[in-house]
């Protein structure tokens, strides 16, 4: 970058906001609002910002304005910048001050029930001022927002292998169970096999979800392709489906009694083991977000009765 890169840069940086907001809205008088600016005095600087660059940055349109190709390139970089300064600010504050931060924290539906909230009730005992924002999808979500940088942590299952970009820590075990009508074939099994289920309708979830990837490769492992009769984004959708007879699935072992019409029978393979993992993101954490996966690390009692530290490891150990 020369000179007249860096002084027009300069001249921008204080505009960033104005472009961010007028890109956001497409209307001069609703990015003023958004500042909290007269809107005379944020179309001057979007004037002078357009004599700065030499060329015009919106253009009329209808009752409002749209961005030129110069206007859209400014707007998004100005909203790429923002957003890194606000992520410096907050880590600032939270240096300041990291009993008062926020954690941003993504995990899978399957874990809303138990697991989040004993690991963020434990913590929260201990640091009363630290705030959440809580985040739910699908595994594939979790893991684009972490690299997007819109979750500080995830907790996901089965972790990804060889992304250089997450730092990612085993976290605890579930038992995979086969679900099943009573009145299956299978029902009176005490322990079924992945080859069991060659043949057989499968309930599960849609592709992106964990365990849609486990039980696939589950089936993978003995050898055939498993026949998905229904798909669905979240597990006691599947549990009714299995309950209504429609077919056998594979979920975690719940802390809660089965649903009825729905028989529970351990699963014996390779992989029993739904393993659930902790992620970031290879850059720096927040104080706040790293107290909390040093919480969740350090005390596996906060884990829950569904759950227990991954084979392998010692308690307290990530």
């Amino acid at each position: 970058m020369d000179d007249s890169d860096d002084r027009l840069a300069a001249r921008l940086a204080p505009a960033l906001a104005l472009l961010a907001a007028v890109g956001e809205t497409g209307h001069v008088t609703r990015a003023a609002d958004l500042l909290g600016v007269p809107q005379p005095t944020a179309s001057r600087r979007l004037a002078a910002l357009a004599e700065v660059v030499g060329a015009p940055l919106v253009l009329p349109s209808g009752r409002g304005i749209r961005l030129t190709r110069t206007g859209r390139t400014l707007a998004a970089a100005s909203t790429r910048a923002l957003a890194a300064m606000t992520a410096a600010a907050r880590e600032v504050r939270e240096e300041i001050d990291p009993g008062s931060g926020r954690i941003v924290l993504g995990f899978l539906h399957l874990l809303g029930r138990t697991l989040v909230p004993s690991l963020i009730g434990g913590f929260r005992e201990r640091n009363p001022g630290i705030r959440f924002s809580l985040a739910q999808g699908s595994r594939q979500d979790m893991l684009d927002a972490l690299h997007e940088g819109e979750i500080d942590l995830v907790f996901v299952a089965p972790m990804p292998l060889g992304d250089p970009g997450l730092v990612s820590r085993p976290l605890a075990d579930q038992e995979l169970l086969l679900c099943a009508p009573p009145s299956h074939r299978l029902a009176t099994r005490t322990r079924v096999r992945a080859a069991d289920l060659e043949g057989e309708d499968l309930v599960t979830l849609e592709h992106g979800y964990g365990l849609r990837q486990i039980t696939d490769d589950l089936c993978a492992a003995a050898g055939f392709e498993p026949r998905i009769a229904f798909e669905g984004q979240e597990s006691e959708t599947v549990r009714g489906l299995v309950a209504a007879g429609l077919g056998v699935a594979l979920l975690p072992r719940s802390d809660h009694p089965p649903a009825g019409g729905v028989v529970e029978i351990p699963a014996v393979a390779a992989r029993v083991q739904d393993g659930r993992g902790e992620l970031a993101r290879g850059e720096r954490l927040t104080p706040a977000a790293r107290a909390f996966r040093d919480h969740v690390c350090s005390h596996p009692t906060d884990l829950g009765p569904a759950f227990r530290p991954p084979r392998g490891k010692r308690s307290g150990q990530a």
